[in-house]
């Protein structure tokens, strides 16, 4: 056997990653799971998840996440701060290069996630956090009184617009088609809702202020028609992006570099497995990333055993 760091190196400390690792620690294999920024992911902003089951009340984000890493930790799971910039997959030791360190494993799953996809508009980059955001949980509040929009049409979309509600005066939804993707009953949530008002078949085209945002241009996609809508705060909710870069040409990828894995998760390369959004999967929700990672330890765990 070759020697190695660990039996396995998960890269990625949200809902996949730290149930990658309870199934891993359980299993009593030499794990190790690496986080760049704060064990949780995406969903750490999510104000409320209600299809989780388990949770008929609802439950924040940043609980649920809190839970998971409690009981990951409690199992032994070792969670480290750490940013994989380079991968070698190549060999039967895989070799994960770190800002500080390399570290070596006999296998790794990948769960690094995805980021919000940019509108890539005039103006969107210029007024990040001075009005443009991603996170309706951690800027609402701002926005009290005010007058706000939100770009997207899904799930994220529609919820976070709701929790804008809370605080804004109105919330313009600005959707490129004339019906919404969102599940049904957040659709009828979002009709109920008085200060909602839908801006249908439009996409904005740029983000325009001075020192804040202070309002969109926005064009009709049908009638050509474009006009200004004033805001203060424009969130952005639009698809994700993988957080996949340091694998280009390590694994395959798709064409929007979502990582291309088999029923078992498996990557091209043996002994790499990869749950979660950052892989080629049709739904993307807490629920299907906790499959998939259940699915990759017991793949990686079975691919270390037959090493020996």
């Amino acid at each position: 056997m070759i020697s190695a760091d660990y039996d396995l190196v998960i890269v990625g400390a949200g809902p996949a990653g730290l149930t990658a690792g309870i199934y891993a620690a359980r299993a009593r294999m030499k794990v190790l799971c690496l986080e760049k920024t704060a064990p949780g992911g995406q969903i750490l902003v999510s104000d409320h998840v209600e299809n989780y089951p388990g949770f008929p009340e609802g439950i924040s984000g940043a609980e649920l996440v809190s839970h998971m890493q409690r009981q990951a930790e409690r199992l032994g799971l070792p969670i480290e701060s750490g940013d994989v910039l380079y991968a070698d997959f190549a060999g039967p030791v895989k070799s994960l290069a770190l800002s500080d360190r390399t570290i070596s494993a006999r296998s790794v799953i990948v769960a690094t996630g995805a980021s919000p996809r940019r509108l890539s508009v005039p103006g969107e980059a210029q007024f990040y956090g001075k009005g443009v955001s991603f996170c309706a949980t951690c800027d609402g509040p701002f926005f009290r009184g005010q007058d706000v929009a939100a770009v997207g049409g899904g799930d994220t979309a529609v919820q976070e617009s709701l929790f804008l509600a809370r605080f804004a005066r109105k919330v313009y939804l600005i959707h490129r088609r004339d019906a919404l993707r969102a599940a049904a009953i957040l659709q009828e949530r979002a009709q109920a809702e008085p200060k909602i008002e839908m801006v249908w078949d439009s996409v904005v085209t740029a983000v325009k202020g001075l020192d804040a945002v202070e309002s969109l241009a926005v064009k009709n996609v049908k009638t050509g028609a474009e006009r200004l809508l004033p805001v203060s705060g424009c969130f952005v909710w639009v698809g994700v992006l993988p957080n996949t870069e340091f694998l280009s040409g390590v694994v395959k990828l798709d064409q929007g570099g979502f990582i291309i894995t088999g029923p078992r998760m498996e990557t091209s390369v043996p002994g790499v497995f990869a749950a979660g959004d950052c892989r080629d999967t049709p739904l993307r929700q807490v629920a299907t990333a906790v499959g998939d990672a259940a699915i990759a330890a017991m793949s990686a765990e079975q691919y270390v055993a037959s090493l020996y």
